[in-house]
């Protein structure tokens, strides 16, 4: 299946989409992974990112896309994949439809994962990180630690992310609004979209959107 996750920011996107991406043996294509790994290995593609991001500018769209083509041409995708964080806009959406197009092929499903933005909020703004090891995280109301502000693993410092706090969080969600939430009546329009109530526990809203998954093959 050719999947494409979309959700605001703390919906649990990573999260859900390793989980689908294991139930259905696809490779798990996320627009973070593609930066890194293109610019860990140097490409051409990942240069003209990493120059401007230096430089604090924007990565246009085209370099962007360039990526994901890239990525979604190796052989492991060839049965299918699940894109998560791309398309992020409208534009990039278009570029995606026109590629699977020449290519042959064509998305299957879209989940929007769905979240009231106060839960967004608070589950962002309550993440606590350790200082030691940035794989340690605990919430403030979620996933206390024993100790507050330390972490039960290693004994480290917790503290909450200059791009945690609610004021952030609030303009990284009018950006997910102006920006990448019309993707999902670009998307409407072509009879894709299953949207999943991102609530409740990860093993419940994983179900959710599998049984959506298996609704459409219907």
């Amino acid at each position: 299946m050719r999947i494409v996750l979309v959700g605001p920011p703390g919906a649990g996107k990573g999260t859900q989409a390793a989980y689908l991406a294991k139930d259905l043996v696809i490779p798990h294509i996320s627009t973070g992974d593609l930066f890194r790994a293109n610019i860990s290995q140097g490409t051409d593609l990942g240069k003209q990112a990493k120059a401007l991001m230096d430089a604090g500018e924007l990565v246009p769209d085209e370099v962007t896309i360039g990526m994901a083509q890239e990525r979604m041409s190796q052989p492991d995708a060839e049965g299918g994949f699940l894109l998560d964080g791309f398309p992020r806009n409208v534009a990039q959406a278009k570029a995606l439809d026109e590629w699977l197009s020449a290519e042959g092929r064509k998305l299957d499903a879209v989940l929007d994962l769905e979240v009231p933005e106060d839960e967004v909020v608070k589950r962002i703004a309550g993440r606590r990180i350790c200082r030691n090891d940035s794989s340690h995280v605990f919430h403030v109301e979620y996933s206390k630690p024993e100790n507050e502000g330390v972490c039960d693993i290693c004994g480290g410092e917790l503290y909450q992310r200059g791009d945690d706090t609610e004021e952030t969080v609030r303009t990284r969600l009018e950006v997910y609004h102006t920006q990448t939430e019309p993707i999902i009546d670009h998307y409407k329009a072509q009879g894709l979209v299953s949207t999943i109530s991102a609530l409740g526990k990860v093993t419940e809203v994983t179900e959710r959107a599998m049984a959506a998954l298996q609704a459409d093959k219907v």
